[in-house]
């Protein structure tokens, strides 16, 4: 643990940050996996699920979670699995 005044005043900052990058973190997956779901099942809406996956990813890199080309590469590969099932 910190003595110093100033580094006690980061790790809450560093604490605060985390888990808000947790939350955003964590609401991606959901949206992938249910997107990974939804090609599986042939009744649900796969191109409306990539929609909203696709839509916090661009989150996750507006909040600073993931790099651009990351964001990129996670929507790449999940249209080419979306655009293979349908």
């Amino acid at each position: 643990m910190a003595n110093i005044k100033s580094q006690m005043k980061r790790n809450r900052q560093n604490e605060k940050a985390r888990m808000r990058n947790k939350s955003v973190r964590s609401e991606m997956k959901t949206r992938v996996k249910q997107t990974l779901e939804a090609i599986e099942d042939p009744s649900a809406d796969a191109a409306e699920a990539y929609r909203l996956a696709q839509k916090r990813i661009d989150e996750a890199v507006s909040k600073g979670v993931l790099h651009k080309k990351t964001a990129d590469r996670k929507k790449a590969r999940l249209a080419k699995r979306v655009n293979a099932a349908s």
